[in-house]
């Protein structure tokens, strides 16, 4: 355990009052939740308001605990204003991708801060690729960006097959989003952590390749 920052604090409480209502108000979640019909006919602002949102209590656990091992890492590289920036533009970011490959599903909908959350973790694993982490059935600690890559390229394969309820889209999108923000506001990563940034890069090329060739 460790004090989380006021600004980890503020980001999580704002995803549970805004969560909260939206279980007890389906009115209120309909309204903010993103959707492809209604953003493309005006209501751009749920591609904010949705990442705010959660199903159930379980899915807003899994975003905030996500976030609660990560925010610090960003934080402690970059300060407050910079981590909060990564992001929104995360979150944004899921919402774009997610409106880009979804634009003629007018029904398509979405909720969950997972693109935001997704977009802190890339940009954690980006600064500090070596840190070691755990995952369910593997025995043995992993570095961060194997780990990294292998949820990206499984979530290529969740997009191409509509594997589960899973905003996978949004997933990568964020990902994307805290991935080049980090390098614009961390250019030197480029000179000094070549191969990891090149590595990272592998999957978002591989998705953009396979949407040209028409197999997304």
């Amino acid at each position: 355990m460790y004090n989380l920052h006021a600004a980890t604090i503020a980001i999580i409480a704002a995803n549970i009052i805004v969560s909260l209502r939206g279980f007890s108000d389906t009115v209120f979640f309909d309204r903010y939740k993103f959707s492809i019909g209604s953003i493309k006919a005006g209501q751009k602002e749920r591609t904010v308001t949705s990442g705010f949102l959660h199903v159930d209590i379980s899915h807003l656990f899994f975003n905030m605990f996500t976030l609660y091992f990560f925010a610090d890492v960003v934080i402690n590289w970059f300060g407050a204003t910079k981590f909060l920036i990564i992001y929104f533009i995360s979150l944004i970011g899921g919402s774009l991708l997610a409106l880009f490959f979804h634009k003629d599903e007018p029904y398509y909908s979405a909720v969950g801060a997972s693109g935001a959350v997704t977009g802190i973790l890339y940009a954690a694993i980006l600064l500090n690729p070596n840190m070691q982490l755990g995952i369910m059935f593997i025995p043995i600690p992993l570095p961060a960006y194997v780990l990294g890559i292998a949820y990206l390229l499984y979530s290529i394969y969740g997009m191409k097959s509509r594997l589960g309820n899973i905003g996978h889209t949004a997933h990568f999108g964020g990902a994307i989003g805290g991935y080049v923000t980090t390098l614009v506001l961390r250019p030197e990563l480029l000179v000094t952590d070549t191969l990891i940034v090149v590595l990272l890069a592998l999957p978002i090329l591989i998705l953009f390749v396979l949407e040209k060739m028409g197999k997304i």
